[in-house]
């Protein structure tokens, strides 16, 4: 059966490396980065003189979700090609929602594939730690709002969704096991 793989978590947990670490397990896999369409993002907020701020309400009303859908239908266009399509990407919110993740469901069970959920584990001290050495653009607002930034984030796993497989990735010993657990799950 083909599967839509979404690998998810707050930002900085290691959804990057941890998805390039699954989809390198994988046999007849496509890999989306939803980081990838930031490049259309900075020209948005460019050309609308807005500043840089993924955290901004310019940003959640005219560019979050287009940045979901997108990253969606390439994934629907590539499940029409290949077995595997593994998303890496947060869906914060998405991911709380019982109806939209029972609509995904249904839209791939239509066209013969599953949903795979997996949630990366991580601390928010790892988190923080990891946004300061990654040293990226997209993080400057949240490092220098720090407590206003990780008090919206959940780092609860996502219930009522139905099954969501853990990727446990605080330290190497971690992560090495959940790499076994989840390839053993997907091949």
């Amino acid at each position: 059966m083909k599967s839509l793989i979404l690998v998810t978590s707050p930002p900085a947990c290691g959804k990057t490396y941890v998805s390039k670490s699954i989809a390198k397990r994988l046999d007849h896999v496509v890999y989306l980065d939803k980081d990838t369409l930031i490049v259309l993002s900075k020209q948005i907020f460019k050309v609308a003189n807005q500043e840089y701020n993924r955290s901004s309400d310019f940003f959640e009303e005219n560019i979050r979700d287009y940045e979901y859908y997108a990253v969606l239908d390439l994934a629907f266009e590539a499940l029409e090609y290949e077995d595997n399509v593994l998303i890496n990407a947060p869906f914060t919110r998405e991911i709380r929602d019982p109806a939209y993740v029972a609509d995904l469901r249904a839209k791939l069970a239509k066209i013969g594939a599953r949903l795979v959920i997996i949630w990366v584990e991580t601390s928010p001290e790892t988190c923080h730690r990891r946004m300061i050495e990654r040293n990226s653009s997209r993080d400057t607002w949240k490092l220098e709002h720090w407590d206003k930034y990780i008090s919206r984030c959940n780092f609860n796993m996502p219930t009522d969704i139905g099954e969501v497989h853990v990727f446990k990735n605080n330290d190497g010993a971690e992560f090495d096991q959940s790499l076994e657990d989840i390839a053993k799950l997907l091949n």
